[in-house]
């Protein structure tokens, strides 16, 4: 297997964190964004939307961060990471198409506006987008909050691709400038996901 990925990317990194918890032997080849090499013919090929990650796996290729763990999941029978309980199985799709509808676009405000403009040189941060931004964070980060009340992990009794999917945002949360103050749960849910050996040794080298 050969996953394309940017080293900075919540996407990317909880991709790696399931290799890496499943143990499961992959290539990795980083694409620069800010180069845009993701707009490179050869990419595009392999995925139209010029987006990362994007798993190769023999003449199989998937992209979608959310769909690549589950079938990384499917090739390790019985891990934890996606139950095989249906109702737990469904609980942690359910948390990862959250993360992508809701909880990742209101972290991804942050992310563009005080992250990537500057990366990209597309000017200052915008404090309108940024107000409307922070009422987004809030409508969900609360929800998120009220969850994790009484949990330790979002599903189950154990950590699995929910945690990963919807804790791989709040890595970019200081640099992003994240609205995070008086989220106790919050905070103390992702301090115990960031103490997972295999979320560990998946952060880029200059955060390890």
């Amino acid at each position: 297997m050969k996953l394309y990925y940017f080293p900075l990317s919540p996407n990317s990194r909880r991709v790696i964190a399931v290799l890496h918890q499943l143990n499961l032997a992959c290539e990795l080849q980083a694409v620069d964004l800010i180069k845009g090499e993701q707009l490179q013919a050869e990419f595009l090929n392999l995925n139209p939307n010029h987006m990362i990650p994007t798993l190769v796996d023999g003449d199989f290729v998937l992209w979608e961060s959310n769909a690549i763990m589950q079938y990384l999941c499917s090739k390790v029978p019985d891990n934890s990471l996606l139950p095989a309980d249906p109702k737990l199985h469904a609980d942690v799709s359910r948390w990862q198409f959250w993360q992508t509808a809701h909880f990742g676009r209101a972290c991804g405000v942050f992310i563009f506006e005080n992250i990537l403009k500057g990366a990209l040189n597309l000017g200052e941060p915008d404090a309108q987008e940024l107000a409307k931004g922070a009422d987004s964070f809030h409508r969900f980060a609360k929800i998120l909050e009220d969850h994790l009340t009484g949990r330790k992990w979002l599903v189950g009794e154990t950590f699995t691709l929910a945690d990963f999917s919807v804790g791989s945002f709040l890595d970019l949360a200081q640099m992003a400038h994240y609205p995070l103050d008086g989220y106790v749960e919050i905070s103390r849910w992702y301090k115990a996901i960031e103490q997972i050996p295999a979320w560990q040794s998946s952060a880029p080298a200059k955060f390890a």
